[in-house]
């Protein structure tokens, strides 16, 4: 599933050369997850604003209101100016003045939804319950800690969840619980003040370092350009296990939580 760094990867490689481009045309495919909530062509002669993310949805401001996007389990976006005819999972297209804006997604869980505006409407609704931005100053050990507050679940489970912060997914949750050095099964309750702050710092360095990566390719991501991330081939314990681990004597092991894969080493990660 494409998580917060291959999407904001996926923005940055087209939100400069769509912005302020016309749109031309509107081709709906396939089903999406949600509808889109508007009619096409209500969409047609307006000016594409300022890209941005959150969480894990894309915002592409209009003149009137604007696209919500999702890319679900494994949707992927192209921007062109000479994009391919439609295949059987191309299931969204904005043609624009710059170039097309393309949704591939063989699964069909992503969306493309309108709303009126990012704080009303069907993107309010869906962004409503999102934690901090990982990036944002206010994401501290202090918040981390009063989020985890009463939480008896397993701390890799709440990192997931998504509503005390955003982006680390699976993959970054394993790396960010290594960097701090914290069992991905310590009870979330449980984890002290510094270690809220260790975990806190791992979570934004983790995120920072597969940004620059280009986010993480385990299957079929790319961005808009149709690059591959390369963050997963500098993994210090997701996908390693059985091998030795980088900081200690010790080897990394997977187990199944909430019906994720978690790699971690149990000789330098404490409960």
């Amino acid at each position: 599933m494409p998580e917060l760094p291959e999407v904001e990867v996926t923005r940055q490689s087209f939100a400069d050369r769509i912005r302020g481009a016309r749109v031309q045309a509107v081709r709906v495919g396939k089903p999406l997850r949600w509808p889109l909530g508007c009619e096409p062509d209500s969409l047609l002669a307006q000016t594409v604003g300022a890209v941005t993310r959150r969480g894990k949805y894309l915002w592409l401001p209009l003149e009137a209101g604007g696209l919500l996007m999702h890319l679900g389990m494994s949707g992927s976006l192209a921007f062109d100016s000479a994009i391919r005819d439609p295949g059987p999972h191309d299931h969204f297209d904005l043609v624009t003045g710059h170039g097309t804006l393309r949704l591939t997604d063989p699964r069909r869980f992503g969306a493309v939804v309108w709303s009126p505006s990012i704080d009303s409407g069907a993107a309010a609704r869906l962004l409503v319950k999102l934690g901090l931005e990982p990036f944002d100053p206010a994401f501290t050990g202090a918040h981390l800690r009063a989020g985890l507050r009463g939480k008896r679940v397993a701390i890799k489970q709440s990192l997931l969840g998504g509503a005390i912060v955003v982006g680390a997914g699976n993959i970054y949750a394993c790396e960010a619980l290594f960097e701090a050095g914290i069992d991905p099964r310590a009870r979330s309750d449980r984890v002290g003040p510094a270690r809220c702050e260790r975990l806190a710092t791992a979570v934004r360095l983790t995120l920072a370092r597969a940004l620059e990566l280009g986010g993480s390719t385990l299957r079929n991501f790319s961005d808009a350009h149709g690059m591959a991330g390369q963050f997963q081939m500098s993994a210090r314990v997701y996908g390693r296990e059985g091998l030795p681990c980088v900081r200690c004597e010790g080897t990394v092991r997977r187990i199944v939580q909430g019906q994720r894969a978690t790699f971690f080493c149990p000789g330098c990660q404490r409960r």
